[in-house]
C-alpha cells in the first residue's frame, strides 16, 4: 500500500511522458508511446535499391546500400526525438530507436548481413562536452538486434570542425575534408560495414567517413541514419 502511494505521488510530480505527444506512458512503454511509435513516418528505404539516400552519394563515394529509419521534417512532433537524443542527454532513446529500426533491417538480406557496425565518431573534445556519442547509442540498439559487433576504435575523428549549421552544401563539404582517419588499415579488410549516424542532411560528414574507410582494401560500406531530412 505504501509502495503504491509512493509510486502514485512520484508519477504525480515526475510523470513518465511520451517524448513525442507528451501523454502518460503505460507500464511497458519507454520514452515513446506505442501510438506515436506506430505513427513514425518510416522511409522503408531498406527494401528499395537505388533509393534517394543511395542516390545522394552517387558520383561522390562508393556506397553499397543506404537507408534511414524515418523522415525528418522541421516542426514535426518527431523532431523531438532527435532533439532530446542530441541535446537533452536522453541517449537511451537512441538505443531504443536503434532496436526498432534494426527489427525492420532484418527484412533486408543486405543490411542484416553486415559484419561490423561503426558509428560516426565525435571529436574527443565534443565527446567530453556532451558526455556521449548519440550515434554510438543508435549503434548499440542496432548491434543488439542484428547481433553484429560495434567498432568505435578503428574510425576516429582527428580534426574538430566547426558546426555545420547554416553552412552551404559546398561549405559543409570543405568543413569535413580530412577530419576522419583509420587507426588500423587492415582490421576492416573484406568486411561489410554499416556506418551509422543520427540524421542525414547533405551527407558531407558521412561522405568524409566513407572516404576514410575506403582506404581499407576490399571493404563494402552501407549507411544507416535514424532520420533523413
Amino acid at each position: 500500500m505504501k509502495y503504491n502511494l509512493f509510486t502514485y505521488l512520484f508519477d504525480l510530480f515526475y510523470p513518465n511522458l511520451c517524448i513525442v505527444c507528451n501523454e502518460n506512458l503505460l507500464k511497458n512503454e519507454h520514452h515513446i508511446c506505442l501510438t506515436c511509435l506506430h505513427g513514425i513516418p518510416k522511409t522503408n528505404f531498406h527494401l528499395v535499391t537505388e533509393n534517394p539516400i543511395e542516390k545522394r552519394f552517387w558520383g561522390k563515394v562508393n556506397v553499397y546500400r543506404g537507408t534511414a529509419f524515418f523522415f525528418f521534417q522541421k516542426g514535426s512532433p518527431f523532431q523531438k526525438l532527435l532533439h532530446v537524443l542530441k541535446y537533452k542527454g536522453n541517449k537511451e532513446i537512441g538505443e531504443l530507436l536503434g532496436k526498432y529500426a534494426a527489427s525492420d533491417l532484418l527484412e533486408s538480406p543486405e543490411f542484416s548481413s553486415v559484419d561490423v557496425i561503426i558509428p560516426v565518431p565525435l571529436h574527443p573534445r565534443k565527446y567530453a562536452a556532451r558526455g556521449y556519442n548519440q550515434s554510438e547509442w543508435i549503434g548499440k540498439g542496432l548491434s543488439d538486434i542484428l547481433g553484429k559487433p560495434m567498432d568505435t576504435i578503428t574510425l576516429q575523428r582527428v580534426k574538430e570542425n566547426t558546426t555545420q549549421t547554416k553552412k552551404t552544401v559546398f561549405e559543409r563539404y570543405e568543413n569535413t575534408e580530412g577530419i576522419f582517419e583509420l587507426t588500423d588499415m587492415d582490421v576492416l579488410k573484406g568486411k561489410h560495414i554499416l556506418l551509422v549516424d543520427d540524421v542525414l542532411t547533405t551527407g558531407s560528414t558521412l561522405e568524409a567517413c566513407v572516404k576514410a574507410l575506403l582506404e581499407t582494401e576490399e571493404i563494402k560500406i552501407s549507411i544507416f541514419t535514424l532520420a533523413v531530412a
